[in-house]
Parts: C-alpha cells; structure tokens; sequence
C-alpha cells in the first residue's frame, strides 16, 4: 500500500522533469530555427498564447472558481489557483501600481527553468515567455487584455523571476465574425 501512495508523487516528479526536459528541447530547436532571441521570443509567446486561448477552458472546468470582479482578485487566482494547478508553485502577488492597474508575480523556483543554463550570446532571450502569452491568452479569453513582460529572469543571474502583468482593458463580449 506504502508503495502506490509513493508512486502518485514520483509520477508527478517524473511528468514535471519530462515536461521541463521537453520544454528545453523545444526552446532550443527554437534558437536553431530563428536568427534572433527576439524571433524566439515571439514565437514562445505566440505558443504560449495559443496554450492560453486552450487552457482556460480546462482551468475554470477543473477549478469552482467565479468570475473575478477586479485585478487583485484575478491575480490571486492566478497565483494561488492556476500556477499550483498547472505547474505545482505559487507565486507571490507584489509590486501592485498605485493605480492598481499592475503588479508582479514573484517566481522563486520556476519549474521551467530546472535543468537550465542560457547558452552563451542568448542574452536577450526570454527563456520563460511561454508563462507570458499563457497569461496572455487565458486572461483574454476572459476579456482581460493584458501586456506582460519579465522584469526580472533567475536565468539572467537575477534572485527570482519577476513576470509583471498590466492590466490594458475589458474586452467587450464578441461573437466571432458571421455569427450573430
């Protein structure tokens, strides 16, 4: 009996370093293909993006969370309910604007990033910027634009990872073009 409750765990470990092995692999192919960590960039968030416009669907069916009804709340989600749902941390929520229109999730192990060293003359690269454009894509789905951009990247010899997050506007519901 010992020795399934053991397995639940070392599966999980085991999916999280395939995943993060496989993540790596596909980054790299990415530096391969593209002349510039600007191009990478763009095209992690592109992916990032379209996991994002996906994901949503499955995080609102597996989580009893309701609409949020501002920011701060919607970041707490996000933090507290979506990163441990789908990557098993939970960032910290800090740095909020004045306006309270911004505001950081603070990353101290991002899974992503295990295993990882930039390779040399990678310097602009945004090793993590698929989180952004998840983050993009599922707020948007939720008729949240947002613009989210790394502050601060443990790959780049920071102390953590700082992903921050602006609020733009609320999206209007829309019905796609031809439907009414």
């Amino acid at each position: 009996m010992s020795r399934q409750a053991g397995r639940g765990t070392e599966a999980k470990k085991v999916s999280a370093e395939l995943f993060t092995l496989t993540y790596g692999a596909l980054v790299a192919q990415l530096i391969k293909d593209y002349e510039s960590d600007e191009e990478v960039n763009k095209q992690l968030d592109k992916m990032g993006y379209n996991i994002g416009v996906r994901l949503i669907e499955d995080f609102l069916a597996r989580s009893s969370v309701g609409r949020c009804h501002d920011f701060r709340e919607t970041a707490d989600v996000i933090a507290k309910v979506g990163f441990k749902m789908f990557l098993g941390i939970t960032p910290t929520v800090a740095n909020w604007s004045p306006s309270g229109d911004e505001f950081s999730l603070i990353v101290d192990n991002n899974p992503l990033t295990e295993f990882v060293e930039l390779p040399d003359g990678h310097q602009n690269l945004n090793y993590s910027n698929l989180l952004g454009g998840v983050l993009r894509g599922s707020l948007e789905m939720v008729q949240m634009e947002v613009d989210v951009t790394f502050l601060q990247d443990a790959l780049k010899g920071d102390s953590t990872t700082e992903i921050r997050l602006k609020f733009i506007r609320r999206l209007e519901d829309a019905l796609p073009a031809g439907e009414e």
